[in-house]
């Protein structure tokens, strides 16, 4: 693919085949993803990749403990809840997913089952965990950093024909996590991205969220046009 293919054709995927993907593969995204540039070429990134039944016990003790009511153990800081116009991209996003998947307001065991996809990292056959060093974490770089990595991830898988989705709530149970993909203490949890191979047939996958446009974003000063 081109670089404008992959930006303008990418999109988020929330439903997989099961088919495997090779670990070679996985390694030829992360090579690419790890062009990223960081802050004084810190790369504090690193990438535990999950499948098969590590996996599968992640996505069992995720869902068990929030069917169970156990409060989020996320390690990176979570903020406060979004509100004004940013709620209102998140909740747009939503109604569009909602819409895709039929799934009407009023739906209670709908939207549950999707907040427990999210959980089970959308069902995809691998999930790669993104933590950082934690001798760097007083360091707003280095969520910048992850960040930039992250995105050059989806990307690359992309360009490669698979899909991803960068994913919180995968990793809010940290614990369950950190156990069965035996992360070591010195590294936190920051995000999740699942990853495979595109089920097209899955309804989520067509949605294309809105973007704000170039004007709305960007102040230019100093040029004479």
């Amino acid at each position: 693919m081109q670089f404008d293919d992959v930006l303008l054709g990418r999109r988020s995927i929330r439903g997989y085949k099961s088919d495997p993907v090779p670990k070679a593969l996985i390694k030829e995204v992360l090579g690419l993803a790890m062009r990223s540039p960081s802050s004084m070429n810190t790369q504090p990134w690193n990438f535990t990749v999950v499948s098969g039944d590590v996996l599968d016990r992640i996505r069992a003790g995720n869902t068990e403990r929030n069917l169970a009511g156990v409060p989020h153990s996320r390690e990176f800081r979570i903020g406060e809840a979004f509100a004004g116009q940013h709620r209102d991209r998140q909740v747009g996003v939503a109604k569009q997913l909602f819409s895709a998947m039929g799934i009407e307001r009023e739906d209670k065991a709908g939207r549950q089952d999707w907040v427990l996809r999210g959980f089970r990292q959308f069902d995809a056959p691998v999930c790669v965990i993104i933590t950082y060093d934690r001798v760097l974490a007083s360091s707003d770089d280095t969520a910048f950093d992850c960040g930039a990595v992250t995105t050059a991830l989806v990307n690359a898988a992309w360009s490669r024909g698979l899909g991803a989705v960068i994913n919180s709530q995968g990793i809010m149970q940290s614990p369950v996590v950190r156990e069965h993909a035996q992360i070591a203490e010195d590294q936190v949890i920051m995000k999740a991205v699942a990853l495979g191979w595109p089920d097209e047939d899955f309804p989520a996958n067509a949605v294309i969220s809105e973007r704000k446009s170039v004007d709305e974003a960007a102040t230019f000063v100093g040029f004479n046009d």
